[in-house]
């Protein structure tokens, strides 16, 4: 079976055996904003042109691709759901023959909808390693993922559009003229740990979010924070208001990213006190075997 997680900027794919074991592995830089309408059969041969021999395997997509913006919109499963719920509602593709695209999840919290594209596929890559029991999972990123589970079950969820904050105000805000374009230097040494902290803690403190945000113009006016401070204290502040807001308040969060995000996420939640697990995310390829697994694509794990 072919695992294939498609998102806006990046492609990547595994090629796994009857068991699940991963065979091989691509990757590239061309996400779905790359593919013209009516592209994407064409695309993903271009993408898979080392595996010639795979062109009759049978295709898992999630992420993006299953978007309004994608191959086909896959409309979401409902949570609380598990593999077999979301292994139900594959969505076929007509120009490629055995080709499905994952659901996505829809979460209602007291009314409020909130939904994910595919995060659902690495949160249930997890499971074997977490085993019984209930968890949560931050999945750090553009919009960072909170995520409740309860044994092979993911109860509910909840989106902090954190990283995309951060690029707003970054780049487009009165912020925007006064931070360096180039941090320069060691960009998580020391002094950018130091305004890091900074950052987080004064997420704890009275003002709310939008009284912090000025403040940091503030403080550079002052001169009480330097110019090469301002992104790192920024981003310290908008990921601790994000902990204070959804992280619960003891206990391990298991985290799922790229290196250097889960690592600012690792350093904010141990400042509260939390307990952290990390994993990669290559997790997407064990869900997305859980899900082959759960429609019949490939054998059942003995």
């Amino acid at each position: 079976m072919l695992a294939i997680d498609w998102g806006l900027s990046t492609f990547r794919a595994w090629r796994l055996a009857d068991d699940g074991a991963v065979l091989g592995q691509i990757a590239a830089a061309r996400g779905i904003r790359s593919v013209a309408p009516g592209g994407f059969a064409a695309a993903l041969s271009d993408l898979l042109a080392a595996w010639p021999d795979a062109a009759s395997e049978p295709a898992l997509l999630c992420g993006m691709v299953g978007s309004r913006q994608g191959w086909a919109e896959a409309p979401y499963t409902a949570c609380p759901a598990e593999a077999a719920d979301i292994a139900a509602n594959l969505h076929p593709v007509a120009d490629r023959p055995g080709t499905f695209l994952v659901p996505g999840l829809c979460y209602r919290n007291e009314g409020t909808a909130d939904v994910m594209r595919g995060e659902e596929t690495q949160i249930l890559g997890l499971l074997g390693a977490l085993g019984a029991g209930r968890h949560t999972v931050c999945l750090p990123g553009t919009h960072s993922k909170w995520a409740e589970l309860d044994g092979l079950t993911i109860t509910g969820f909840r989106t902090a559009m954190t990283g995309e904050m951060f690029g707003l105000i970054r780049t487009h805000s009165t912020l925007a003229s006064l931070m360096p374009d180039d941090p320069g230097g060691d960009a998580w040494g020391e002094a950018y740990r130091a305004a890091f902290d900074a950052g987080l803690d004064r997420a704890g403190a009275p003002g709310g979010l939008l009284n912090h945000l000025f403040g940091i113009r503030a403080a550079a006016l002052t001169g009480d924070l330097t110019r090469a401070a301002l992104a790192p204290f920024l981003s310290g502040l908008l990921i601790g208001h994000e902990i204070v807001a959804l992280a619960p308040p003891a206990g391990t969060v298991h985290l799922v990213g790229a290196p250097g995000l889960v690592a600012r996420y690792a350093r904010a939640l141990e400042r509260r006190g939390l307990l952290v697990r990390c994993h990669g995310e290559e997790t997407a390829a064990h869900g997305l075997a859980a899900i082959g697994r759960a429609h019949g694509l490939i054998g059942r794990a003995a």
